[in-house]
């Protein structure tokens, strides 16, 4: 390996002028690790949305459900209720990239994977369904055709809730998922190039868990030990400082309150 390189432990935030990040962002939302949006600007929980009902005998009790992340049969609705009010007040449009759910709160985001093909979705919760045994939300037709589920109807999904959605919007087409292999040796760090570090785990099934709710920038890096082995989930690299911190505040936002930005120079 030419050259030695040094590896910089950094806690804390790091004083850096974001704003020229920040400055093309709209609506309350903004860019975050692996595609999904940040919301800076959530929408208030529609009144009344989280009250108990009841359906065809049945009782459902809307909650918040940080750590919600399922999987079920995914079914889609079109053009018999374009245009029609959903359970937000929202005019239901079957292009956009919506969903109903039972019990999540309204208006919210969910992250959606179609299991077969690994297309994923943001989409904006904003209605009350699939009132049908087995399935856990119903799509709207632009949300199934983002995830290749058309022609079939009803596909297996995983569905992850990722919080309040923005005032307006808020869905989005990802990349394709791919299920990238762990990593047995340390990541190249070219010089002057910036990773985060999400977390250390013991378990590597663990570690990858969270590399795959980071999105396809986040890798796990194995540090031999045998017995004591650590698997360290990374996300990036990053060219600067800026890009770096951005991510690293977007990281805690996910959960990873001790996440770390490493500098390799």
């Amino acid at each position: 390996m030419a050259g030695r390189i040094i590896t910089k432990w950094v806690r804390g935030a790091l004083a850096v002028g974001l704003l020229s990040l920040l400055a093309a962002c709209a609506g309350g939302v903004r860019p975050d690790v692996g595609g999904i949006p940040a919301v800076t600007d959530p929408a208030p929980i529609v009144s009344g949305t989280m009250r108990p009902y009841q359906i065809r005998g049945r009782w459902y009790q809307p909650a918040e459900q940080p750590g919600y992340d399922e999987t079920g049969a995914a079914s889609w609705y079109g053009d018999q209720f374009n245009g029609r009010p959903t359970a937000t007040g929202e005019r239901f449009d079957m292009h956009a990239l919506t969903a109903a759910h039972k019990t999540l709160p309204l208006p919210g985001l969910v992250e959606v994977t179609n299991l077969s093909n690994g297309r994923r979705i943001v989409a904006r919760v904003n209605d009350r369904g699939p009132f049908v045994d087995g399935r856990i939300i119903d799509l709207s037709r632009g949300s199934a055709e983002a995830l290749g589920m058309l022609q079939a109807g009803v596909g297996e999904v995983r569905v992850r809730y990722l919080g309040r959605a923005p005032r307006l919007g808020g869905g989005t087409a990802l990349q394709h998922a791919r299920a990238a292999p762990p990593r047995t040796t340390p990541p190249s760090y070219e010089n002057g190039a910036y990773w985060i570090q999400a977390g250390a785990f013991s378990d590597r099934r663990a570690a990858r868990r969270v590399a795959d709710r980071l999105g396809e920038r986040a890798t796990v890096d194995t540090t031999p030990g045998g017995d004591a082995a650590m698997f360290r989930v990374l996300v990036g690299p990053w060219p600067d400082a800026n890009a770096a911190e951005h991510a690293r505040q977007a990281v805690i936002a996910r959960g990873y309150a001790d996440a770390l930005l490493i500098s390799a120079r």
